[in-house]
């Protein structure tokens, strides 16, 4: 029988999350130095920090696997 640590499941899916959440940032990290566009670009970003914290909540929240992989992008 396997048995799966949900401490270290969601270890991995924190790790996870914070490499998809900074590929997003990417983009727009360089859009907020351009003065034409930082202010949409600040815009996105707050929806990238929103869809985040919803995921790491939810992460957190999880019980099992199955909920881990749901909250996952």
């Amino acid at each position: 029988m396997i048995t799966i640590n949900i401490t270290k499941a969601k270890a991995i899916a924190h790790d996870a999350r914070r490499t998809a959440r900074s590929a997003e940032f990417a983009p727009l990290d360089i859009m907020a130095t351009i003065p034409s566009v930082a202010t949409a670009a600040e815009t996105a970003r707050q929806a990238v920090r929103d869809k985040y914290a919803t995921m790491q909540a939810a992460i957190d929240a999880a019980t099992t696997t199955d909920e881990i992989k749901a909250a996952m992008p």
